[in-house]
């Protein structure tokens, strides 16, 4: 018989808990979106575009406000999940309060620098019309007062997710999510002034942050009884979230920057033709974020009980992100060019398509190691991911613009493929090292993982339509058979058995 503990432990890594927290988290994140689709042309139409053009800077930043934090909520989600799948729950307070503390003074100092920096970057950096400036500068002040609440939220939220309590998160993030949109509407009814639009929205933020840390107190009523914040605890707090504050600079930077490059190297032209269908298809990865943020603390709370269980969960996680996205990467492949051609016209189509498809595996295959990259931060070694990506950066740099120049928008979509095939080869060779109960996980995943890129390289071959359009068919009616007897184990398909 299992301690009670033990029995907790394990139910907050159970099947059935991580499936139902992984559809909440894609109904949390998608929700906002559909209702962006609606909300942005009334924005735009009531505010102005110039003045949407300075709300969306603000919804920007509010995004990236977290950066601030240097790691440390994502650090307190697998530090807390560690002590609960240990046993020590009577840590977790002083962790709490620790990380918390730390989290207010870089919100403190966050909001400082970005005051002392709006006047340079409203009149210096950003082009906003001279009839604006004054009503901007006050809205990055408005931001930069909200910074330390943006920033404890992440720590307050990390807390829940060690928990499991994704139930709990996404009663409070899809509201929000719907309010950051349907706020600036409903106060378009009585004023087009952005101070007063983006102080709704940090109302609607203070209020999710007050509604957290009642969740937080209410779930863990420990937390009330013992407030005391540790020194010897923010080494190791700040450690770990060291080394994910430089993947979260470096990997964006990777994003992004080849876009910068098109512009610089080719047209402003071109780079709406490489834009449009990056932006387009990496939505996808809501799906495989929906899975990782479920696995990163089950993670933490697994490897302490039983590695062997955790390398089954590694497996099961990376199957299901490989099952629900390659039929549909397989779609969007194989008709990338007739789906541009209704959307954006035949001028996009002939110059997008290619981009596209490319662009479309790269996210498959960066979607798969999403899985490697939260187990090994999930047991502990932040570092290794960390040095991958500092290590990465040079190498991109030079072959990104070498490619730009040479194949255009089309080399940089080839680099992406190959930046996050080697990218993945090692996450996984990593994930082995850091925990050799997966080897053969790992080996089994290669070898699917490799059939289906060759699978879907194939259909971007030009064939004719007739042709594609077979090829997709006969390929889309093998998967399933190939997936129920060949990537799905035998208990695996009892589950689902049951499931149907």
């Amino acid at each position: 018989m299992l301690p009670s503990s033990t029995n907790h432990d394990l139910q907050l890594t159970s099947g059935r808990l991580l499936a139902r927290n992984t559809i909440l988290n894609l109904i949390g994140r998608i929700s906002p979106l559909v209702v962006a689709i609606f909300a942005i042309p009334i924005l735009i139409k009531g505010l102005g575009t110039e003045r949407f053009g300075v709300l969306s800077l603000a919804w920007m930043l509010i995004g990236y406000f977290s950066l601030f934090d240097l790691g440390i909520g994502r650090a307190l989600t697998k530090l807390v999940a560690e002590k609960l799948g240990a046993g020590e729950n009577e840590k977790v307070p002083t962790l709490v309060w620790t990380s918390l503390f730390m989290m207010l003074i870089l919100g403190i100092l966050g909001a400082l620098l970005l005051g002392l920096l709006s006047p340079w970057l409203v009149y210096s950096i950003l082009k906003i019309p001279e009839n604006l400036r004054a009503e901007s500068l006050h809205v990055f002040y408005l931001l930069a007062l909200s910074i330390p609440v943006v920033i404890s939220t992440a720590g307050l939220r990390g807390i829940l997710e060690a928990r499991q309590l994704f139930g709990l998160i996404n009663y409070v993030r899809i509201p929000l999510g719907l309010f950051t949109y349907i706020g600036p509407v409903v106060a378009l009814w009585f004023t087009r002034d952005l101070v007063i639009i983006v102080g709704v929205l940090a109302i609607g933020r203070l209020l999710a942050w007050l509604i957290f840390l009642e969740l937080c107190l209410r779930m863990l009523p420990e937390l009330g009884r013992h407030r005391t914040i540790n020194r010897r605890e923010m080494g190791p707090i700040l450690r770990f979230g060291g080394w994910l504050t430089v993947s979260n600079v470096i990997s964006p930077l990777m994003e992004y920057l080849d876009r910068f490059l098109i512009g610089s190297l080719i047209s402003v032209a071109a780079v709406a033709y490489y834009v449009t269908p990056y932006d387009v298809i990496t939505k996808l990865w809501i799906i495989s974020g929906a899975i990782t943020a479920v696995m990163f603390p089950a993670f933490s709370i697994r490897f302490v009980q039983d590695q062997a269980s955790t390398a089954l969960l590694f497996s099961r996680a990376v199957k299901s992100i490989l099952l629900i996205l390659f039929p549909i990467t397989l779609v969007i492949i194989s008709f990338a060019h007739p789906f541009l051609n209704f959307w954006l016209g035949k001028e996009f189509a002939q110059h997008s398509t290619f981009v596209l498809q490319c662009l479309a595996l790269a996210v498959f295959i960066n979607s798969i190691s999403h899985i490697p990259f939260a187990l090994i931060q999930g047991v502990g070694r932040p570092d290794l991911t960390a040095k991958l990506h500092f290590a990465e950066l040079p190498f991109y740099l030079v072959s990104v613009w070498w490619m730009i120049k040479a194949l255009g928008i089309q080399g940089a979509a080839i680099i992406w493929v190959l930046r996050v095939l080697v990218d993945t080869a090692v996450l996984f060779w990593f994930a082995i090292l850091v925990l050799p109960e997966t080897a053969n996980h790992v080996k089994h995943m290669a070898l699917i993982l490799g059939g289906c890129i060759v699978i879907l390289v194939l259909a971007m071959l030009p064939m004719g339509t007739t042709i594609s359009y077979v090829f997709f068919f006969l390929l889309l009616s093998a998967f399933i058979p190939i997936s129920w007897f060949l990537i799905l184990d035998s208990e695996e398909r009892q589950v689902l058995r049951k499931l149907v």
